[in-house]
């Protein structure tokens, strides 16, 4: 009989990727993907991974109502849970913060509740999470390592923080088998067109003006969907119960270079990026040292930024249709 693992979230952007990448070729284990369908999880995104695969299925249900989500675990022996289904978005968590506690933290606690009322230490729960939750560096400093102290700057942050030590306490407190996985950037396909590299491909191939936050050189470290996911995979099949494990793509790039080489890739001029009003409690600049998962599991990211990168616009150029498409269901 094989092993059921739940997967939430898998409609958004890395959780579709999982998806396609892990879970579709892993016919040793049946899937359950759980998500709500708000305004960035696509079903559309995903129906032929569900439909065409006996061993996964889909339940929509939302991880802030315990009620359900207490039912599907009743119903369901699972093995494991990965825990993608998060508000991720920085410049939403600003206007709106409540939404982001309510799913990052409430969500978080319904699906560890649930897990240690139906199945406790039969159940590995792997919880993906953020560089965010470390702050951020100055220019000088080492990249962030496992043990580097928890200071988050933005709402968003803030709830994922609190998700990691919800994670944290109820692998001492329950005796639950937790991991954690933290991590840098993603970009890659399928990304819902409000962050960085997606938008201003958008932008740069409708010939619209790219709005770069100050002075665009804050730093951040670019990891491709599909390494990300490889390393998921790894921490939840191999990861030592209790610990949290970072994922880095081992390039760190200013804002505004991102940008110029978006718009170099696509013919376009630098005349289109405009500089507007710095974003509240920016970040200057976030690094992964992913020393941990490399030596434990022989994981390293495997795409160069500028692969990855270029993978990225064509595929974005080549699926307009579904770009269309997501944002008119925004």
């Amino acid at each position: 009989m094989r092993k059921k693992v739940l997967l939430t979230g898998c409609a958004g952007f890395i959780g579709s990727n999982f998806l396609k990448k892990i879970a579709v070729p892993s016919r040793d284990y049946d899937f359950v993907v759980l998500d709500a369908l708000t305004y960035a999880g696509h079903y559309p995104t995903i129906a032929s991974d569900i439909e065409d695969n006996e061993h996964l299925s889909f339940i929509k249900a939302d991880i802030r109502g315990n009620e359900p989500i207490q039912s599907i675990f009743k119903e369901n022996e699972f093995s494991g849970v990965i825990h993608f289904a998060a508000e991720s978005h920085v410049d939403n968590s600003i206007i709106n913060p409540n939404i982001f506690v309510e799913t990052n933290v409430l969500g978080t606690l319904n699906l560890l509740n649930a897990a240690k009322n139906h199945g406790g230490e039969r159940i590995r729960f792997c919880h993906v999470s953020t560089d965010e939750v470390y702050g951020e560096l100055t220019e000088s400093e080492p990249a962030f390592t496992e043990d580097h102290k928890i200071a988050p700057n933005s709402p968003y942050s803030a709830s994922k923080a609190g998700s990691d030590l919800l994670v944290r306490s109820y692998h001492e407190t329950f005796g639950l088998d937790t991991v954690i996985t933290r991590c840098s950037n993603n970009y890659g396909p399928y990304q819902f067109p409000e962050k960085l590299i997606p938008v201003m491909i958008a932008k740069a191939i409708s010939g619209e003006k790219l709005p770069v936050y100050g002075d665009g050189k804050n730093i951040r470290d670019w990891i491709f969907v599909d390494d990300h996911n490889i390393g998921v995979w790894d921490v939840f099949l191999k990861g030592q119960s209790g610990h949290a494990y970072n994922l880095g793509g081992n390039s760190e790039q200013r804002n505004i270079d991102v940008v110029k080489t978006i718009l170099r890739s696509l013919g376009k001029s630098d005349e289109l990026i405009t500089f507007v009003e710095d974003r509240k409690g920016h970040d200057w600049r976030y690094a992964m040292d992913f020393r941990k998962i490399e030596r434990e599991m022989n994981w390293r990211p495997s795409v160069t930024f500028e692969e990855g990168l270029s993978r990225t616009i064509q595929w974005y150029k080549d699926n307009q249709d579904w770009v269309q498409s997501v944002n008119e269901k925004s």
